[in-house]
């Protein structure tokens, strides 16, 4: 089996519509922190023990929570108040706010250098909204702001060539960021599929992972931008992880609710494992053993091994 169900986690009940979004897990603790975006707060679990321990609250509309295990730093994106928290694992944190561009989501981070990227959304009404926020925590979180060329989707950073990669949906293409010059974007390449959307990497090989609303994941060259291979998917997908141990990609799919499980060498599907209706949310144990799937209808997270 790809994926083995070992249990549950129940989560807070929603207190408003919004249901779950991104999430992280930190690796010295195993702990994992969820955005619970109907409720403005991470919520964290312990997953070997099955047990919800405490939530982090009064974050805005929170789409993603990013997890630095070298920096000691959770990170996290507050959508509906334009603003990112940044604060220290465990419970009753105090949380530093810091003002980024409209409508932070995607996030990513580059610890040598302590500098965060909020990929902001946006307004389609308000022009040149669609903007990258650059925050350098080591200096005061002073910021640099880069024009975006369409509305953001998911980003991610790779420590090999130390460079920040961002899908945006329209125009369909993947853009580059390098922390030594945070005021512009670098290049960028076309995705030959509508809307990217979730995006993971393979360091050892240089290659991206790029799920598309289209329906497909594409692999590209992460130096070049060569289409190097396509998959269709089992619908609109969301988020991707890749786990380098197993050489598994996890792509998670909203509607019907299910993961697509890939080998990536070579690069083929699997399995597609059904999950719940809305779905569309998952993280990925450091280890590469574990993958968590939340469920907003039944406000739980699953446990599966990988």
């Amino acid at each position: 089996m790809t994926l083995t169900l070992l249990g549950h986690v129940v989560l807070p009940e929603h207190k408003a519509k919004g249901g779950f979004d991104h999430a992280a897990v930190h690796a010295a603790s195993r702990h994992v922190y969820v955005a619970h975006t109907a409720n403005d707060a991470i919520d964290v679990f312990d997953p070997a023990n099955r047990q919800y321990l405490f939530s982090v609250p009064g974050l805005p509309g929170v789409a993603g929570a990013l997890v630095s295990d070298e920096s000691g730093l959770i990170i996290s994106s507050n959508r509906a108040a334009d603003t990112i928290g940044v604060f220290a694992p465990g419970p009753n944190p105090t949380v530093r706010i810091i003002d980024v561009g409209r409508g932070p989501n995607g996030l990513a981070y580059d610890p040598g250098r302590r500098i965060v990227l909020a990929a902001n959304v946006g307004d389609p009404a308000v022009p040149g909204s669609h903007t990258l926020s650059l925050i350098d925590l080591a200096h005061e979180a002073r910021r640099t702001e880069i024009a975006a060329p369409g509305r953001t989707r998911w980003a991610v950073f790779d420590p090999r060539p130390e460079l920040f990669y961002v899908n945006i949906a329209q125009p369909a293409e993947i853009v580059v960021v390098d922390p030594r010059r945070p005021d512009r974007i670098a290049r960028s390449f076309p995705v030959p599929h509508a809307g990217p959307h979730g995006l993971d990497f393979d360091s050892a090989t240089g290659r991206l992972f790029c799920a598309c609303d289209a329906g497909v994941l594409v692999t590209l060259d992460a130096r070049s931008g060569e289409v190097l291979d396509e998959k269709p998917l089992s619908g609109v997908p969301d988020v991707v992880f890749f786990g380098r141990q197993r050489q598994r990609l996890y792509v998670a799919i909203g509607a019907p609710g299910v993961i697509d499980v890939f080998s990536t060498q070579p690069m083929e599907k699997l399995a597609t494992i059904v999950t719940e209706p809305g779905a569309h949310t998952t993280a990925l144990a450091p280890a590469g053993d574990r993958l968590y799937v939340f469920l907003p209808r039944t406000h739980r997270a699953a446990i599966y091994a990988t």
